[in-house]
């Protein structure tokens, strides 16, 4: 049974998704150092890049290698501009199930990046690898992440009461821990059914076109 993901590229409309390279790091740096990005995740701060380095070079292909995820950079097509980055991890190839995560940088909000991306990762996820659940966590007052899963068709399953830890900016400028919830997020195959052509009919793109 095939246990680790393949050195893949996915390529939609506007969008390529492919291992991280060591040429990304000041992109990723940069993004990683966001207020946003801050708040909602446990990258560190400030996020060097001598860290991006140390992710693209030996983190990323450790996950890769060791059967646990895969990371992709999620440039854009024209351009081929960083845009963020999308990840699988915590992967169970019994129960053929995975954890989605996705980082978008500021330039790039706000233009459904993050939900094309992510759709993208989950038709190949699904009809490519045979995967049959992917999960998504986003933090009780991440919004921007809810929509994204809601765009992609997931459904909520529930809430992990105070099993994320946030962060916020404290009165002299650092940042301090705070305590919230998760809520859970599931996509199974047939939750796609229809979703690409009502993102393309709302967002004026093509979803899904091609992976190698």
């Amino acid at each position: 049974m095939t246990t680790t993901f393949p050195d893949i590229s996915i390529s939609t409309e506007r969008l390529v998704l492919r291992a991280l390279e060591p040429a990304d790091a000041p992109a990723l740096a940069e993004m990683m150092n966001d207020e946003q990005v801050a708040a909602w995740t446990a990258v560190p701060q400030p996020y060097t890049e001598a860290a991006a380095h140390a992710w693209i070079s030996d983190h990323a292909p450790g996950e890769r290698s060791a059967g646990r995820g895969i990371d992709l950079a999620v440039t854009e097509f024209l351009t081929q501009r960083l845009v963020g980055v999308i990840r699988l991890s915590r992967t169970d190839w019994r129960v053929r199930s995975s954890e989605m995560s996705y980082i978008i940088a500021p330039w790039a909000r706000g233009e459904g990046y993050a939900s094309e991306a992510a759709l993208a990762t989950a038709q190949w996820l699904f009809r490519d690898q045979r995967f049959e659940r992917l999960e998504l966590r986003t933090a009780a007052d991440n919004t921007a992440s809810q929509q994204v899963a809601q765009k992609i068709g997931c459904i909520s399953e529930g809430v992990l009461r105070g099993a994320c830890i946030a962060r916020t900016r404290t009165e002299g400028g650092g940042w301090t821990d705070l305590r919230t919830d998760f809520i859970v997020w599931s996509l199974l195959p047939e939750d796609l059914e229809g979703v690409a052509d009502q993102m393309a009919e709302a967002g004026g793109f093509g979803a899904y076109t091609d992976w190698n």
